[in-house]
């Protein structure tokens, strides 16, 4: 999939031929960055991104693809981590003040702003706008259209009840031992009831994750019923309360517990996106 898209948000630019010309020395040409060809598992996170982003016209959704081609998908997720804490600490305003920055905004500004970019990442993802002629393009002139990459391969065959089986009965000749276990739930919790010192609530997952090929699809709907001690859960609460659009975030041990008919989780820290933004804004 060849990817062309000028830097910024969504201001187009034709495809680069022989070389660019700019941020370089007189009469010395800048060979044209390599535009990564998206895999499948690329490209679904491309779109992912560029849809929690609100990022989807072709053009940004390009400029998305050559961050995730670039730099990979994880690191392309850690920088909408990023942004979606920035967000829901306030968001970020343009240098002029004049307007906050719009979510594809903040997220393209704290990739050009990584100071860990090598210089021909830098100029892959934000191509230099000049023409073969030295003179800079106009926005609004035609752009290489993005083509989605070819159907991704069939997917491994499903687990039948019969592999489950065999594969449970193979592993009890020998059991490892686990020396951590550790879970993090990110969502917004409906009921709570208080008994003790603690507080109770539960979350419910629907969404399954793109996982890696030949692992078994995991079940939908697999329910998490979260305790967390009283001290903890209030300014979680307090938070949750403030603003509808923030989300819990808990750490603990996870365990199957028939008596919660499914996941029980022991908290040992519970925080939200937005205190955990302003805390890691307040530090040096």
């Amino acid at each position: 999939m060849a990817l062309d898209i000028t830097e910024g948000h969504g201001q187009p630019q034709p495809a680069a031929t022989g070389g660019v010309q700019g941020d370089t020395p007189q009469g010395q040409q800048l060979a044209a960055p390599a535009r990564p060809r998206l895999g499948p598992e690329d490209w679904r996170a491309t779109q992912e991104i560029a849809a929690q982003l609100g990022e989807t016209a072709h053009d940004p959704l390009g400029q998305v693809g050559r961050v995730v081609g670039r730099l990979g998908a994880d690191r392309a997720r850690t920088f909408l981590t990023r942004t979606h804490e920035i967000e829901a600490a306030g968001g970020l305003m343009l240098p002029d003040g004049s307007r906050r920055r719009t979510p594809g905004g903040v997220f393209f500004h704290l990739v050009r702003a990584d100071d860990t970019l090598s210089r021909e990442d830098r100029v892959s993802i934000f191509p230099p706008q000049f023409g073969r002629n030295g003179r800079k393009k106009v926005p609004g002139a035609a752009a290489t259209p993005v083509t989605p990459p070819p159907p991704a391969p069939a997917p491994s065959p499903a687990w039948a009840d019969n592999d489950y089986r065999r594969v449970m009965a193979a592993l009890q000749q020998e059991t490892g031992r686990a020396t951590t276990v550790k879970i993090t739930v990110i969502g917004r919790p409906g009921a709570t009831v208080e008994q003790g010192q603690a507080v109770v609530v539960t979350l419910t997952s629907e969404k399954v994750p793109d996982l890696p090929k030949g692992l078994p699809t995991p079940p939908a709907g697999t329910r998490y019923t979260v305790f967390v001690a009283c001290k903890q859960w209030a300014k979680v609460a307090e938070a949750l309360a403030a603003d509808l659009e923030d989300a819990a975030i808990i750490e603990g041990y996870a365990a199957l517990d028939a008596r919660v008919e499914g996941i029980a989780v022991y908290a040992t820290s519970a925080t939200t996106k937005r205190l955990q933004a302003a805390k890691r804004a307040a530090t040096p």
